[in-house]
């Protein structure tokens, strides 16, 4: 008897009508994101005068040493696109002159961090780096860099990949990351946790990284550092489709899912038990010299976060034992004055009763504290006031492709907006009687992405679930904080590495 795409589905071990749903999507489409306005500096955007940062800096201090704390680090994808220009060159004739990217690339080779392991490689392959340099065979030492042959750095992910130099070692973004979080991630014991999301093939190095270089720095910082990892979970991969947005069959006769990008690290989330939880991409890290700012607003921003939550969980405690006016008017105005939500005015068409339950959900939800910068036309997401279902605006972090730019207003507030998003999180994800919530149940379902791919010379379309700080956080209480340009160094291209904040 034939089987069912049903009986496929299930066999393969996902969950049919989640597969359906998702099939849905793709005919559908997902909806935009009704965005109001741009969050800016005063209405949405909190601005930290010098008191108040000190104030903040200090009341973290003064918790952070009770507190469990995690650095969560999503760390999974291969570092391929960093190397995509170089690719490319690989590709092609050979001839730098036609090349800006890669001609600056070989020009300043000696700058990078692995510049010395590059050479060991073409020494021990009898091709030393001045004499391939003298043939102007570039090829080979992009190949070196690269290939499996020689460093592998084509298919590492970013955390493995050395970035920054230094007088006595060099450093590769991870250790960047166990340095930096042992700045302002050491919480309760004197206790150092750090999270990694990696691809189930690079777990290995992973620790093999981490147990080569955790024991120097217990000593030197004289602190307990536990690192974990975890995987994206198969479950969360979602199923691929054709242009007619049926099933994507492969050769052998499976239906082909996909993993759905960024959003599905939100399972991984859900399970890290923790009181404060930071979030801060792989390639976000600076050497030494910078890390004093980026050790101050982390500080900050958990300070303001941590006081926002005592405020919440104060008068959850007392909502929970009965209501007045007063009481209610407080909750109010803690909702639309610091956790960015604008009441509806059908809210208050509410009865009294009702009020106070509307109430009590929206602050019982996770809290997130997230750093902004100034706008300096990066691509990605800024922060937004958003229409919800209900008819109150919230505060979200919204990507550009979730937004209608055909429309002119929507595009104009795009355009205006004064901020841009750098992933920079603090996260509390318990309540106010210290159980974790389900993070599960605060994301927003119809803000999932949908793109077009192909594999086999044939066109397929992927989907991509609400992404980790976009969709997946919509129903969290949120608190924008702005924070300096400078703590915002990311290395998209290989060449992002020259820049003075990476030297």
């Amino acid at each position: 008897m034939k089987e069912t795409l049903k009986e496929k589905i299930a066999a393969q071990g996902m969950d049919p009508q989640l597969a359906e749903k998702q099939i849905q999507h793709f005919k559908e489409g997902f909806p935009f994101l009704p965005i109001v306005k741009a969050a800016t500096l005063g209405a949405g955007i909190i601005k930290l005068e010098e008191e108040q940062l000190r104030e903040a800096v200090a009341y973290y201090e003064k918790r952070s040493r009770q507190l469990d704390l995690v650095k969560f680090v999503p760390a999974s994808g291969a570092a391929s696109r960093m190397f995509k220009d170089l690719f490319a060159f690989l590709e092609g004739d050979g001839a730098l002159d036609k090349d800006a990217f890669t001609q600056k690339f070989i020009q300043h080779l000696d700058k990078f961090a692995f510049y010395g392991a590059l050479k060991e490689v073409l020494a021990a392959a009898g091709t030393p780096l001045e004499e391939v340099l003298a043939k102007k065979d570039y090829k080979s030492i992009v190949a070196a860099l690269l290939e499996e042959k020689g460093l592998g750095y084509g298919a590492l992910p970013k955390g493995l990949l050395q970035f920054h130099r230094y007088a006595d070692e060099i450093r590769t973004a991870a250790e960047e990351h166990f340095i930096e979080g042992i700045q302002y991630a050491r919480g309760k014991g004197g206790r150092v946790q750090l999270h990694f999301t990696v691809s189930p093939e690079h777990q290995e190095r992973f620790e093999h990284l981490t147990e080569k270089v955790r024991p120097a720095l217990e000593a030197h910082y004289g602190v307990e550092i536990a690192v974990s990892f975890s995987t994206q979970k198969k479950a969360t991969d979602t199923i691929a489709v054709t242009a007619d947005n049926e099933p994507f069959i492969e050769e052998d006769g499976s239906i082909l899912f996909r993993p759905a990008g960024h959003g599905a690290l939100l399972e991984n989330l859900n399970d890290i038990q923790a009181d404060i939880i930071f979030i801060k991409n792989i390639d976000n890290v600076v050497p030494d010299h910078l890390k004093p700012t980026t050790k101050t607003y982390k500080q900050a921003l958990a300070g303001v976060l941590l006081k926002a939550q005592e405020q919440v969980f104060e008068l959850l405690h007392q909502l929970e034992k009965g209501c007045d006016q007063e009481l209610l008017l407080r909750a109010e105005e803690l909702l639309q004055n610091k956790l960015g939500c604008k009441l509806s005015p059908r809210y208050y068409e509410l009865s009294f009763d009702e009020r106070v339950s509307y109430v009590q959900r929206k602050l019982n939800r996770p809290l997130r504290a997230c750093g902004m910068v100034k706008n300096t036309g990066e691509p990605g997401g800024g922060p937004f006031w958003v229409e919800d279902a209900d008819g109150s605006h919230s505060l979200q972090i919204a990507e550009t492709a979730q937004i209608d730019l055909d429309d002119s207003a929507q595009k104009q507030i795009v355009q205006t907006a004064s901020h841009f998003n750098p992933v920079d999180l603090v996260c509390a994800t318990k309540d106010y009687t210290g159980k974790p919530f389900d993070l599960l149940a605060f994301r927003d379902e119809q803000t999932g992405f949908i793109t077009e791919k192909s594999k086999s010379g044939k066109v397929l379309k992927a989907q991509e679930l609400p992404g980790l700080w976009n969709g997946a956080m919509a129903g969290w209480g949120t608190l924008f904080v702005e924070v300096p340009i400078i703590t915002f160094n990311p290395v998209k291209t290989v060449n992002d590495l020259l820049r003075e904040e990476h030297q």
